[in-house]
């Protein structure tokens, strides 16, 4: 299965590297976002109860956050694109783990998020956001980023092969951007919240993200914080990733 799914994996490394614009453009709209929310908002951590730091780098976590959303909900699409061109049964003949089919997508999704969020904090870096520059800090950061990657591709995938047409898959990668960034606290502090959005914030995992990369990587750093987060992110990526294999299995019977 590992052998299977590092073929796999390699082929859609390569398959991404020939199309370096389209990795590019997925940068844009969090880009736009960040230098545009920061100006607009920047009086904003004025406010009493904001954490003492700029709004750009209140925010920084949570456009870290959405270049994963925008790179993996729509992991499924590309999948579904392969299950009718007949490229899915030409897999399904061979002497192919079917894990690693489903695994390899995932994690090529996952990786690429990875690399793009780190294009992301060296542009902010770049325009004079304060990032923490420990080991821990950088690697556990982007480890959040890397298992909520894993958890959405899973998802889109899952979904792509449950409903098995493009259009409602669409509707439900929009469904798992914006609004449940909304739901978050990556633009507002918990604080600032209405009680009710405060309360579907607990029940988010986007959330527990947001608040690790942002723990980690801006600080001040919270272990109990970060710990928490981190576990609540491998149990979603765990539970996602084995519906993801398990509704293909269905498919492929």
């Amino acid at each position: 299965m590992l052998t299977d799914t590092w073929s796999l994996f390699n082929k859609y490394v390569k398959i991404s590297l020939r199309t370096p614009l389209w990795l590019l453009f997925n940068l844009v709209q969090p880009l736009i976002w960040l230098i545009i929310f920061g100006q607009l908002f920047g009086h904003m951590a004025l406010l009493p109860g904001f954490p003492p730091q700029s709004y750009t780098e209140f925010f920084l976590p949570g456009v870290l956050i959405m270049t994963v959303l925008f790179g993996s909900s729509w992991s499924g699409v590309s999948l579904l694109r392969e299950i009718n061109s007949g490229a899915v049964d030409k897999m399904l003949v061979a002497p192919i783990s079917r894990v690693s089919i489903v695994l390899s997508r995932v994690l090529h999704s996952a990786v690429q998020v990875v690399a793009q969020a780190t294009i992301i904090l060296v542009v902010a870096a770049l325009f004079g956001s304060k990032i923490s520059l420990s080991l821990f800090g950088l690697f556990g950061g982007m480890f959040v980023v890397l298992l909520l990657g894993i958890g959405f591709a899973a998802l889109s995938n899952g979904f792509a092969i449950v409903l098995q047409r493009e259009e409602p898959l669409v509707v439900l990668g929009n469904l798992m951007t914006l609004p449940l960034m909304f739901f978050s606290t990556a633009m507002v502090p918990k604080n600032l919240m209405p009680d009710w959005i405060s309360y579907l914030s607990t029940l988010n995992p986007i959330n527990y993200a947001v608040e690790a990369v942002r723990t980690t990587m801006i600080g001040p750093l919270d272990w109990g914080l970060a710990i928490k987060c981190t576990a609540i992110l491998l149990v979603f990526a765990g539970i996602t990733l084995g519906w993801a294999v398990s509704a293909f299995n269905g498919l492929r019977n």
